[in-house]
């Protein structure tokens, strides 16, 4: 897989304080691990670099049809790969599906416009989507993916026909001190290799990374080899998660430590006007991953429960 847009490499970023690869050789390790990983996905039926007023965005289209497509957002870090498990289960209801790389992480999407607060990752996507000419858009995000597609719901609802979050950061329960942790500890430069595989398997509620996997190699490549300049997610005041008016579907990990999983759901079940909540006691923060299947069917069926409400609502042609 070929660069369409030249990566961001070397020092000069870092003043303009732009995500980049602090050299050419992280870049090259780095991209071995993506190209590995995207390996073990179904073959792209398109894929672009759109741009944006923040930077080129690194999207890819599986699948087609005339169903309101749907929208991956991936977690910190992780890219499009992290949707190996759930994307062939995903393809083919119907829609087209798309994933992107998120815009001033690692991956192949390249920021040119420092982000000066939360606020920019919703005008970055929306944007996007209308770049890839998608008026209305189902998103499914997970962690911070999440996190985006619920700011997107709050900053553009016209462009978003539901949102699916899959144990979101930052957004129903505040970070906890566990997750700071996990995020300050794996980015250290030097950090040792096998630390940072420890703490990836803490935050995935325990699951042995330490072998050859191509995503958590892929995240922890990330960790270790891209500097970022995010600013922190913003954690939305209640009256701005009340004030949301699309269809929410929010599952909570039971096992996560992003946030007390009881109190997001109770706070999610409170606040969301149109929200539906479930606490899946035996899940951790990786969710996705370790329950495809049934991730899969409980979000297809919420969407496509969405897309039949919204046609019976639909005026007579």
């Amino acid at each position: 897989m070929d660069d369409m847009v030249r990566p961001n490499i070397g020092a000069a970023y870092r003043r303009r304080r732009l995500g980049h690869f602090p050299d050419p050789s992280a870049h090259a390790r780095y991209r071995r691990a993506y190209d590995r990983a995207m390996a073990d996905l179904p073959a792209p039926d398109e894929i672009r670099d759109a741009p944006t007023g923040f930077g080129t965005i690194r999207a890819y289209r599986f699948g087609g049809g005339d169903g309101t497509p749907l929208l991956l957002l991936p977690g910190r870090a992780a890219a499009t790969p992290m949707w190996a498990a759930n994307l062939s289960g995903l393809i083919g209801a119907g829609r087209p599906v798309y994933t992107i790389d998120l815009l001033g992480e690692p991956g192949l999407s390249v920021q040119t416009r420092p982000f000066t607060s939360a606020a920019d990752q919703a005008v970055w996507l929306a944007e996007l989507l209308t770049g890839l000419g998608l008026d209305r858009t189902h998103l499914l995000g997970v962690s911070i993916g999440g996190w985006t597609a619920f700011r997107l719901a709050m900053d553009a609802p016209e462009k978003v026909a539901s949102a699916s979050l899959l144990d979101p950061a930052s957004l129903f329960g505040r970070i906890t001190g566990k997750a700071v942790v996990v995020s300050l500890g794996s980015v250290v430069p030097f950090f040792p290799e096998r630390w940072r595989q420890a703490l990836l398997s803490w935050i995935s509620g325990g699951a042995d990374l330490s072998g050859d996997e191509p995503v958590a190699d892929l995240i922890s490549a990330g960790m270790r080899d891209f500097t970022a300049f995010l600013p922190p997610p913003a954690y939305p005041a209640d009256d701005q998660v009340a004030a949301v008016d699309v269809p929410v579907l929010a599952l909570i990990a039971g096992r996560s430590i992003i946030h007390d999983p009881d109190k997001a759901a109770r706070r999610a079940r409170r606040l969301l006007a149109h929200g539906v909540v479930e606490l899946w006691p035996d899940a951790s923060h990786a969710i996705n991953g370790e329950f495809p299947d049934r991730v899969n069917a409980r979000v297809l069926a919420f969407i496509d429960q969405v897309d039949a409400a919204d046609e019976r609502a639909a005026p007579p042609r």
